[in-house]
Order: structure tokens, then sequence, then C-alpha cells
């Protein structure tokens, strides 16, 4: 499959990339990430294993589109809520809902 990624033409295949990925440790995944084969890889890495360019001279959405045509799995970045501490009373959350003055402990 041609495609173009940072403005260079590339003739991809699915073949191809499982190759150029095997052997890859891949890194810690904190963005978009693919999966090949077995494993889960940031686009970024990916992209920079594929093209030989440096990461900064393309998107994740150029390597992210040329994979998903390949047919591999992308998936978006997931940020993890942490747990929410309330910061006041339920006494004081209800009277601020019902528009009381603050109350001082």
């Amino acid at each position: 499959m041609r495609c173009v990624i940072a403005r260079y033409p590339f003739d991809l295949t699915k073949s191809g990339v499982l190759t150029s990925m095997k052997g890859v440790t891949p890194e810690l995944v904190t963005a978009e990430s693919v999966t090949i084969g077995r494993r889960r890889y940031p686009v970024k890495q990916v992209g920079e294993v594929i093209t030989r360019q440096d990461r900064r001279d393309f998107t994740s959405g150029e390597v992210i589109r040329a994979l998903t045509r390949l047919g591999f799995t992308c998936h978006a970045h997931v940020t993890t809520a942490a747990a929410r501490v309330p910061s006041s009373t339920p006494l004081q959350t209800a009277s601020a809902l019902l528009g009381a003055p603050a109350l001082d402990e």
C-alpha cells in the first residue's frame, strides 16, 4: 500500500511492518498505540522504525492512518482518572448547592 508520511511516499505491507518490528522491544505506552503481533507499541516508535525518520518529522495521525489501512489495531491514548478526594464535608457540599453561605469550621 502506498502512503505518505512526513511528505515522503512509502510502499508499506502488513508483512513488511511485522518483519520490521520483529525483535523490537516496545517502549512504555504513554500516547496512542498499535498492536503488532502480541505486543502493543507506541505509534511514534513504530513510525520511526518503519520509515527510518526522526519521530519529530511525522505525526502520530499519519502513522495511525497508514497502519489502520494495513489492518492493524490502533488504540487511542487513555488517561486514568485519579481517585477524587472530597475537599469538603457532605454538609458543606449540600449547603453550597442550596446557595447557603459557606460554613466555617
